[in-house]
Formats: structure tokens, sequence, C-alpha cells
């Protein structure tokens, strides 16, 4: 689980480590349904121990906001939360031993809303309000929080809460794990005042040592548990350690040394009585001033306990191999909260730990939720008597171990490796870094409500920045990269003069309002030399947004002015965003003709368009003579008379096959009129992709003509198609009689692959460079 916890990183979910469990399955003997009955009963029991001590901190921590008197009721709201949250669980279905009981994070998250948005509010209402509204505007804030996570679940959001981002949740653990820190310092050092932290150093002579003495001890158990011993849970190792300490100092006379303990708790069995508490305060007109606080408090309730439960979801899915629908868990989780907020009990999630605890310790199926439920609502009746005599400092330190646990493990190694300078590119680790103190600080500085809105703006804007950047992937001229149609010598030089005049923008990411700008000003300054063709290839290209389809056309426009065509590669024919293209007007502005499915076709469209311009018929290949091909420079008249009668002149029409790859004919073919495409079937594919185009007055087919090894490629005409054909067997027969030709003609033919070997190292060289 270790490398699990550490994949997630950002410290999510809470970093405490799983219960110490056995890692194998114990198969009790036994009919099955007894032996799932008994693991059953055993995981939920050993659930319950780890449940009972951590629920009672998280109320007294979601509650102290209202003051010391509401302790008894903090402890009772943190422990009817589990109880009502298995219980609403398992009825909605539930099909896991998943265990769903108070959050660290979420509990904060309450404590926190509860402190700046009630307790230090300016409302009137608020501030006049008896302690029992209070309690009841807490639980509404529950219940409206976990209404909005039943609307995620059923609205299908549980797939999209995952898309907060993660350093905004880090910061706000970072936040969380220091105001929890800061709120217990009081019970720690033994005040029987809040102290604010900044004037500590002022009361440093009402400082109880005894006292900070036991939370230390509580704490560090707390932490160091599992490495002292696997057979007691730390939480509650910590807790008898504490409480051990606590009263072991009181019997040698130190009991002046030592602060508080609860004090009495009335047992209580839970009741639905607040939802009539809901239904007065919806008809006071005077609550209503505290509705907007309530409902923005409850919507980032649900977000970052809908957050949590989808992450500790996964990772007790990756745990126990059961399936996890995030969708019905938020569901379940948020209708769980509604009813426990009823019931007076604080937000659920789905705790790590005890979940952990239930599977290993024998529980398969949901049965080990009622008994959880049953085993706490027990345990109330039983402690009830006994939870007054437990030393608040102990909580203190148990809540303190929280908050060290709950510390972002990645923000603090990755500032340390940012301070020795150990990134090779620090900036987007930098930028994370500033949005988790951005949200910590808010956090801090202002609420929890602000902070999650600040990092989610600061991420977005962060975001913004980042895809801002330019679009522009690479640049080049095609009098370096060609296209794939092999010419004759003729064109060849015709192009090396003027093919500097195609610029090709080879794009990678979206074309939005944050780089449209950056795109046309890049044009702009490409038309400074002499353009006539630009191409855009928008084949890294996933997403273009109405700024920049305008802004494409504004380009379109501006370039048509200056006489220059606007083409656009590899835009695949119905894909979502070639029916975007044609919905903003950008298909029928450029015309068909301007738009291709691959970039190398419109590299070569362009080519021809140059070509036309500047070749007269015969240069442009409609009918080519043997004496116009360039592996036949060498060759005098006599020669090439001897060559010509060794030949054979073939016709094809449109699709014929010349030949196909794996044939074993060794013929090599000089084209006089026509063209034909090299075609290689992809692996794993039912299709083929275009490797090469001859035109009229290049050869082909000369590879197995020098290797004597079979076809590596197909060969089809691209319409009708005159060959002149020199036959293997023929060609042997005049290496025999006319060796100095046959020598001359492999000169040439060695002379042409030449230079496409230095084409293609000059186009790989410009590409990779």
């Amino acid at each position: 689980m270790a490398n699990l916890s550490q994949r997630w990183g950002y410290g999510l979910p809470d970093q405490a480590a799983a219960a110490p469990s056995p890692a194998k399955d114990v198969r009790p003997e036994g009919p099955p349904w007894l032996a799932r009955l008994r693991g059953d009963a055993v995981g939920g029991f050993a659930a319950a121990v780890l449940t009972i001590p951590v629920s009672m901190g998280y109320g007294i921590l979601a509650l102290s906001p209202l003051g010391p008197d509401q302790l008894a009721h903090g402890i009772l709201a943190g422990l009817y939360a589990p109880v009502i949250g298995c219980i609403v669980a398992y009825l909605l279905g539930a099909n896991t031993t998943m265990i769903y009981s108070p959050r660290s994070i979420v509990t904060f998250l309450i404590g926190s809303i509860v402190l700046t948005g009630m307790v230090q509010s300016q409302v009137p209402f608020l501030r006049s309000a008896s302690p029992q509204t209070l309690l009841a505007l807490v639980f509404l804030l529950v219940f409206l929080g976990g209404a909005i996570q039943l609307l995620f679940g059923l609205l299908g959001f549980g797939t999209w809460v995952k898309y907060v981002p993660a350093p905004v949740i880090a910061g706000f653990a970072d936040a969380a794990a220091l105001l929890i820190f800061l709120s217990q310092l009081d019970s720690l050092l033994g005040f029987t005042q809040h102290v604010a932290a900044w004037r500590i150093p002022a009361h440093v002579a009402d400082v109880m040592p005894a006292n900070l003495l036991v939370g230390v001890i509580t704490c560090t158990l707390v932490i160091k548990g599992a490495r002292i011993t696997k057979a007691v849970p730390p939480t509650l190792l910590g807790m008898a350690g504490g409480l051990a300490s606590y009263y072991l100092f009181k019997l040698a006379g130190l009991g002046g040394q030592l602060g508080p303990v609860v004090g009495a708790i009335p047992f209580a069995w839970p009741n639905p009585r607040y939802f009539a508490e809901f239904a007065g305060l919806a008809a006071n007109p005077e609550a209503l001033a505290a509705l907007p606080m309530i409902l923005g408090g409850a919507l980032s309730l649900a977000l970052i306990a809908s957050l949590d439960g989808v992450l500790c979801g996964r990772l007790v899915e990756a745990d126990s191999g059961n399936r996890i629908q995030t969708n019905r868990e938020l569901v379940r989780l948020g209708a769980g909260n509604m009813v426990a907020a009823g019931f007076g009990g604080i937000a659920n999630g789905i705790n790590l730990g005890s979940s952990f605890a239930n599977h290993r310790s024998g529980a398969r199926t949901p049965v080990s939720l009622l008994v959880h439920a049953a085993v706490i609502l027990l345990a109330i009746l039983v402690i009830s008597p006994l939870v007054g005599f437990l030393p608040r400092v102990v909580i203190a330190g148990m809540l303190t171990a929280v908050a060290i646990q709950l510390v972002d493990r990645w923000s603090v190694a990755n500032c340390v490796r940012l301070f020795k300078g150990q990134f090779s590119s620090p900036q987007s680790v930098a930028l994370d870094l500033l949005v988790i103190l951005a949200v910590a600080v808010a956090a801090v500085a202002f609420n929890v409500v602000v902070a999650v809105a600040v990092g989610i703006a600061v991420t977005i804007a962060f975001f913004l920045f980042r895809m801002s950047k330019s679009v522009i992937r690479r640049t080049y001229r095609c009098d370096v990269v060609h296209s794939r149609r092999s010419r004759n010598s003729a064109q060849a030089d015709l192009l090396r003069g003027h093919s500097e005049r195609i610029v090709v923008f080879e794009l990678e990411g979206p074309i939005f309002f944050g780089t449209a700008e950056d795109l046309a000003g890049e044009i702009e300054a490409a038309l400074r030399e002499p353009t006539s063709h630009v191409i855009l290839d928008l084949k890294r290209v996933r997403e273009i947004d109405s700024t920049g389809a305008k802004m494409l056309l504004q380009i379109h426009e501006r370039l048509k002015r200056e006489k220059v065509a606007l083409l656009l590669g590899a835009l695949e024919q119905g894909t979502r965003l070639e029916a975007f293209m044609k919905d903003m007007g950008l298909h029928k502005a450029l015309t068909a003709a301007h738009l291709f499915q691959d970039t190398d076709r419109a590299i070569e469209w362009a080519e021809d368009r140059l070509l036309e311009g500047l070749a007269d018929d015969s240069q442009f290949g409609l009918d080519v003579g043997l004496e116009q091909f360039g592996v036949l420079w060498r060759l005098d008249p006599r020669e090439m008379e001897v060559l010509a009668g060794a030949m054979q002149e073939r016709v094809f029409a449109r699709g014929d096959a010349v030949f196909r790859e794996g044939d074993t004919s060794r013929d090599l073919y000089l084209i006089c009129e026509g063209s034909a495409s090299v075609r290689l079937r992809l692996p794993g594919a039912q299709r083929d992709t275009r490797l090469m185009t001859f035109s009229a007055g290049t050869v082909f087919g000369e590879l197995a003509l020098l290797d004597q090894q079979v076809r590596s490629a197909t060969v089809e005409a691209d319409g009708r198609l005159v060959c002149y054909v020199l036959p293997h067997d023929a060609f042997e027969r005049m290496a025999r009689s006319e060796p100095t030709v046959a020598m001359k003609v492999l000169a040439g033919i060695g002379r042409e692959l030449g230079n496409r070997l230095r084409r293609a190292s000059r186009t790989i060289f410009e590409l990779a460079s």
C-alpha cells in the first residue's frame, strides 16, 4: 500500500498509515455462510475499535469553535456519524466493506466554516443565536453538503470531481494541518483560556509542562505506534499511553500542572430531532440572512468531501479488489450525511484505516457495516460514563498527530528539492507549489471557502498561462523538407530555387483565445520573406475554440489579400474538430481544394502549383523520353539504343498494382507518363500508408534489382501510367554482352539513391533540430 499511496501524491487521502493487520486472509472452518458471518463480525469489531477514538476527536474538532460547553455534543456528533453513515450505506445497497466515518480534512472544513462563518460572523441573527440554534445551523450545513453530494452522484458528476486540481487540495490539507495544530495549542499547553499563537511567548509562565508532556507522549505513540507494536492500533495505543501518563502524573502530585478532563457526557440514543430544527430555521425569516454562508459552505464541503471520498474509494478498491462505482458512492455518502445531520452527526467520508482493518480481519460482505455500527452504539452506552474522565490534552495529542500526518509530503519534499536545485525543469513544480501556498495562505488568513475559490482561480490562471505558450511546435520551409513525390531532375532544379516560398507551421495543443493571436503574429512575421503558400499542420491539434476559428478565418483573409494560399494539413474527416471547423465556416472559406488529410499532400499540392507557374510541359512531365531520365545521364546515344532495345513499354490503369509487397519480381521501372505511389501495409491495421509518389522522369523498383530480395512495398498507378520496364533477365544479359552500359545504369541508380539519401538526411536534420 505504500507505493499505492505515493502514487496519488499531494498527500491525498490522509497520509496516516493503514491499520496493521495480517496480510493474508484467514479462512475459518465451517460452512461458507458461517465463515462469512464470522469474518464480518470480527472485521466490523476491529474497524469499530479504530473508529471510536478518532471519531470522538473529530467531533470535538468540528464543534470546538462553539466553545468548551459543546464538547459533549462534539463527541456524540462524532460517534453518531459512523453509526448512521454505515446503516444508510447498507440500506442503499453498498456491496463493499468500506467503512463510512468522519475524515480529518472534511471535519476540519466543518470546524473552519463554523468558526469563520458563524462564530465570527457579523450577521445579527448569528451573533445573537443561542447555542442550540448554532448547533442546528452546523448540522444544517452538513445536511445541505450531503444533499449536494447526493446531487453530484445522481447527475454523474463523480467522474468530474477528480478534476479539482490536486495542488488546491494539497494546499488545503497543509492549511488544515496548521490550523488543527494551532487549535489544539491551548489544550496542549494547559491554558484555561484561548491564547492566540503569536501571544504565546507572553504567556510562557502559564504553560503546564506535565500537561504538554502528556500531549507529546500521546502524539508520539499515535505516529510511531505501528513501529512499537503490531498488536494494538496506533490510535488506541496513543490514547492508552496518554491516559496512563496523565493519571500517573496526577498520582505523583502533579495535578496542578495538568489540564482539565472532558467532563460528564449524558448518554443519549441518536434521534432525528434536528430535522424539526431545520424546518424551524426554514420558517424563520431572520435565518435567511445566514443562508448565503450556509450554501457557500455546503458547496465547499460537498466538493472537498466528494473528492476525498473518490480518492479513498480508489485506494480501498485497490486493497480489497472490489470494484467501486464512484457516482453510487457519492449518493451513499450524500444520503448518509443528510440522515446523520438530522440525528446530530457530522459528515462522513471513507475511512481508510478502518476499511483496511475491516477487510483484512476477514470481512467480505456489507454485513460488517452493520456490525461496525452496532459496536459503536454499544460503546456509546458503555463508555459515556467513562468519557468524562478523558483528559482534553489526550484528545489534543491525538488531533496533533492527525495534523502532522495531514501535512502534504509531496509539497514538503519538492520544496526541499527545489531549494537544493535538484529539478532540471523547475518551472512546473514551482507553479504547483505557488498554488499550494496561495490556498494555504487564503485558508489561514480568510477561510476555507475563500481558499478553495482562490486555489481553483489560481490554478485556472496558471493553466491558461501554460496553455498560452506558443502553439507552434516547429516551423520550416520546403526548400529542405520536400513532399514525398519524387520528381525528375528538371522539376527538382526548379523547386530548388523556389520551394522556400512554401512555409509549414507544425502546431501542437489547443488553438484558443490564449494562443490564436500569437499564431497570427508568427504567420505575419513569416510573410516578411517571399511566401506563396502557408501550411498549418493540425496533426497534434485536438481542440479549436470559436476565437481560434475566427482567427484562422482572419489569417485566411489576410493571406488572400497578399495572394498567399492557406492550406490545412492533417485535417481528418469525420472528427469533431473537422465538424466544428465546418460549423465555423472554415471549410467554405478555404474550399475543399485547400484541405488535406495529411501535411505531405498539402506540401505536394503547393509544389505542383509552383511548378505550374514555372515549368513547361516537358519539365512538368506530361511525356518524358529516355534521354530525360537522370539515372541515364552518362549513356551516349549508342548505349541509349542498346538500353532501349532491352526495355519494354507497359501501360497501367488507375489503381492497378505495378507490383505488390512480397512479390519476387526484380524489374526496373522508369515512368514516362503519369505517376505511381508506394504504399506500405501498417502493422496490425487494416489500412496502408503512402511512402512516396514517383512522377514522370523518375525510376522505381531499383532496390530489388540490386539486393535480389522480395518487394518491400506495393506500387499502384495513380492514374494512367506508362513505364519503360527493364526486366531483370534482360539486365543480366545486357551485363554480359554490354557490361559498360550495365555499369553506367548501376552508377545512375547509385547516384539517384544517393540524392534521395541526402534529401532524407536534410529533412531529418531539419525536423529534429
